[in-house]
């Protein structure tokens, strides 16, 4: 069995030592002490009260200094505060009262296969705000949640097409310095390496 590498951070004594000992009796799991290892643990399991700016300081710690996937485990969660731990690399968030050793090493597998995780009610609130945004705010604007404003979308599927710089200018009604400048953002932007990986981007996102 290929065991999970975690690391447990929490903000008190008993919670730490609680967690700790669901985990270290699951076969799946190897329960590692942060920082003891040159190698970072495959998974973070953060367990906290509320996401405040100290909870968000760790986790953008975490973020900066490993390639470690954080799971969070919290009592107080809302919209903006889900929001708030993603920007902050949280890919799995698990409610304190629905955290059952079983459900908290599942969790920690889905995140370790690179997926993540989120209860289906605050799953379904956060797409709700997504559409509304989309809608509201970056769609009047010529943006998407992608990165990619409208007139960049419409380079890249002419790109996807076949034309070339002259033909993509002729059909967008830009000047030919236009076009290579979009492109030139795009790829810029994204750390995209060529026209070709900017097109591929592209189709991955849905957007072509």
């Amino acid at each position: 069995m290929e065991r999970t590498t975690v690391a447990l951070r929490t903000q008190d004594p008993i919670s730490q030592a609680g967690v700790a000992s669901q985990l270290r009796a699951r076969p799946e799991i190897d329960l590692r002490e942060w920082g003891d290892s040159d190698s970072p643990p495959q998974v973070v399991v953060m367990v906290v009260d509320t996401v405040d700016e100290e909870v968000l300081r760790a986790l953008r710690n975490i973020q900066r200094t490993s390639r470690s996937r954080t799971v969070l485990v919290t009592t107080d969660i809302d919209e903006q505060k889900l929001v708030n731990a993603a920007e902050c690399g949280v890919v799995g968030l698990i409610r304190r009262s629905e955290s059952t050793p079983d459900h908290l090493v599942q969790v920690i597998g889905t995140v370790a296969r690179g997926e993540g995780h989120l209860p289906s009610d605050l799953l379904g609130r956060l797409l709700e705000e997504v559409g509304r945004l989309q809608g509201q705010v970056l769609g009047p604007r010529g943006l998407h949640f992608t990165g990619l404003a409208a007139r960049e979308v419409d380079v890249l599927r002419l790109v996807a097409e076949g034309y070339d710089t002259a033909d993509i200018a002729v059909k967008l009604a830009y000047s030919e310095r236009t076009i290579k400048n979009a492109l030139h953002s795009v790829m810029t932007r994204l750390q995209l390496r060529n026209r070709s990986h900017a097109v591929a981007y592209a189709m991955r996102q849905g957007l072509i």
